[in-house]
């Protein structure tokens, strides 16, 4: 199906997550195929959010930003000293930072959720936390094979799982034959569904009724 989008000012964006490891080692040979990926992301014009944390989804910022990318970080802070402080998180490389003041682990909802599609590379616990989210939520999900961690385990955990979700998963050790994966799954089943909700509808949208008018505005 070849969906195109009307909107001039391109909106809805393709918005993809890149989850992964915050710590550890992190080797040359893993790091640059996720800066890669960023880079990638950046120039075919969708927008890249991560966790706002270092490591494995920082290098994707980094690339996202040497092609020109919007990058929205969704921050486990309550704001930007604790951001820097507590949680000694990067700045750099971000066009903005939500704080959403819920915590490492209470982040991982709003971040997965606010995603099109969630690329995951290498990653420890917290990763399969969010992979876990992501596969449970019916995401589309891609994997950056050969960046090990947890990405290295997916199918056999998936396997132990048993259950049918709905997610779909596309494995790639290339990050472009990947995002073309993904891109498929989106102009195929999760744009469509984007221009449908907007069809009609008041780009501007509509006031928030008064008193009396709850019941019409009920029925918009």
């Amino acid at each position: 199906m070849d969906v195109k989008q009307k909107d001039d000012n391109l909106f809805p964006r393709m918005t993809v997550g890149v989850m992964g490891s915050a710590g550890g080692t992190l080797e040359e040979e893993v790091r640059l195929p996720v800066r890669r990926l960023g880079g990638a992301i950046a120039r075919r014009g969708y927008v890249l959010i991560t966790g706002a944390c270092p490591g494995m989804p920082h290098e994707a910022v980094k690339g996202a930003k040497e092609q020109g990318g919007i990058v929205v970080g969704v921050s486990p802070a309550l704001n930007l000293d604790e951001h820097v402080t507590k949680y000694h998180s990067p700045t750099r490389g971000y066009d903005t930072i939500i704080y959403t003041g819920s915590g490492l682990m209470g982040r991982e909802i709003e971040n997965i959720r606010s995603c099109d599609v969630v690329v995951f590379a290498g990653g420890r616990s917290g990763t399969l936390g969010e992979f876990a989210i992501a596969y449970d939520e019916a995401k589309v999900i891609g994997v950056l094979e050969g960046t090990g961690g947890i990405t290295q385990h997916l199918k056999k955990i998936i396997s132990f799982v048993k259950k049918n979700t709905g997610a779909v998963i596309c494995y790639d050790a290339d990050p472009e034959r990947l995002l073309d994966k993904l891109e498929q799954v989106y102009q195929e089943h999760i744009l469509p569904r984007h221009l449908k909700a907007l069809k009609g509808r008041d780009p501007d949208g509509v006031l928030e009724p008064n008193g009396n008018d709850e019941e019409a505005h009920r029925h918009l």
